[in-house]
């Protein structure tokens, strides 16, 4: 009897035994597969972040690409991107590039000293008021790509505003006292203010760049000019030059140029 019974619990023992065993086992299976499941829930949704950023790329490659070569569609209805404004670097001011300063702001600046435009004279050479002068001025800058601005300040302040006074004389048309070297030396004259304003322009491109000129050399002095030693209005002096060139020796020439300028971009 007490071997039967021994049996029995040790048959009970061993069936309780092997339930717990399979629960734990199947606990265990259970957890495993949430695990994998987990993880591949992760990965599928990295692959498809990284999928959405491999494509957002390769758009925008696209339409940088198209914007950049002008292939690209753009809204009919969308106004033009304005064209960005020159940027003067390190606070210089170049003598070539791009203008805003209009034929308008030249007249004015002029009129704004309330001295008489010479007509009389300077009818003589196809310039009979201040804004035949200005144009005259803006049209051949523009055909060297030289700033106006800067051509049409450094004749007010060679000549005294046109009234002029020194070596040179206003029939000579000799607007910036190209060779006047002092000592009464009257400097180079020219057969009308065109010729004479071309010629001007066209030193001051010397000084600025290497670059050829657009139109037929009228300037007799260009080829004495060291090519690009002067690309900004400031160092047109020789004493603010970093290599001692420049147009005239007085002191701060070029900055007291960039100053005239500034004054007349207040004018409206």
């Amino acid at each position: 009897m007490d071997q039967k019974m021994k049996r029995i619990w040790l048959e009970v023992g061993l069936a309780v035994a092997l339930v717990v065993s399979l629960s734990f086992l199947g606990a265990k299976m259970g957890s495993e597969h949430q695990k994998k499941e987990a993880k591949l829930e992760l990965a599928e949704a990295e692959n498809k972040s990284a999928a959405e950023k491999q494509d957002g790329s390769a758009a925008e490659e696209e339409s940088g690409g198209n914007a950049e070569d002008g292939s690209g569609a753009s809204d009919p209805g969308a106004a033009p991107a304005p064209e960005a404004e020159e940027v003067i670097a390190d606070g210089q001011y170049p003598i070539m590039g791009k203008s805003s300063v209009t034929v308008e702001q030249m007249v004015s600046y002029f009129n704004s000293v309330n001295l008489p435009y010479p007509a009389e004279q300077l009818s003589r050479g196809g310039a009979d008021s201040i804004e035949t002068f200005c144009q005259i001025y803006y049209e051949e800058a523009a055909a060297e790509g030289v700033r106006p601005e800067v051509a049409y300040v450094q004749t007010m302040k060679e000549t005294g505003w046109l009234q002029y006074g020194g070596d040179s004389s206003i029939e000579q048309f000799n607007f910036a006292g190209l060779g006047t070297t002092g000592g009464g030396v009257a400097g180079n004259s020219y057969p009308d203010v065109r010729t004479g304003i071309r010629a001007q322009i066209q030193h001051l491109k010397a000084y600025a760049t290497a670059d050829a000129l657009a139109q037929e050399c009228v300037d007799d002095r260009y080829e004495y000019v060291m090519k690009g030693s002067a690309p900004y209005v400031e160092w047109l002096g020789q004493k603010e030059n970093p290599g001692g060139q420049g147009w005239a020796t007085a002191e701060n020439y070029g900055y007291s140029i960039v100053e005239m300028i500034h004054s007349m971009n207040q004018m409206k």
